[in-house]
């Protein structure tokens, strides 16, 4: 079981880091590892929206489709997949941390099949980079709007 939480504090307001960051088809713009998006149910995003996502990670080229499971616009939203080599939910939330800035929490949960068991004692380390990486690329695009 893998479950990685990173955080950060953005200097823009709770609801455009929200409206932003809830939206897949910003996701290739922060997530380092996604390379496209695709909806497979008419946007905009609602309970159970289901959206294609491709990524590249550790070496492999990855399909998957996320359904959103929880929606609270401006709050909270979670995501999960069941297929694939990494069955993953990813949590996003978001808080005030002032009046004009976001605390935003990426969190991702997981029972990684199909790597090794070497490869398992690594994958929080390398998701926890990967994830303050991407919150990171998210606080640049963000800040700079």
């Amino acid at each position: 079981m893998v479950d990685v939480l990173t955080e950060i504090v953005i200097h823009r307001p709770r609801g455009v880091v929200a409206s932003y960051a809830s939206n897949p088809e910003n996701a290739p713009e922060w997530y380092t590892n996604i390379k496209a998006v695709d909806w497979e149910t008419a946007p905009p995003l609602t309970v159970g929206s289901r959206v294609a996502f491709r990524a590249h990670f550790l070496g492999r080229d990855l399909d998957y489709v996320y359904e959103f499971t929880e929606l609270d616009p401006g709050a909270r939203l979670v995501m999960q997949t069941a297929q694939g080599p990494f069955p993953m939910q990813t949590t996003y939330t978001w808080a005030d941390a002032d009046d004009s800035s976001t605390r935003m929490a990426l969190r991702n949960t997981g029972k990684p099949a199909g790597f090794s068991a070497v490869v398992n004692l690594v994958m929080a380390p390398m998701m926890r980079r990967a994830m303050q990486k991407d919150l990171a690329k998210l606080k640049q695009i963000l800040e700079a709007a």
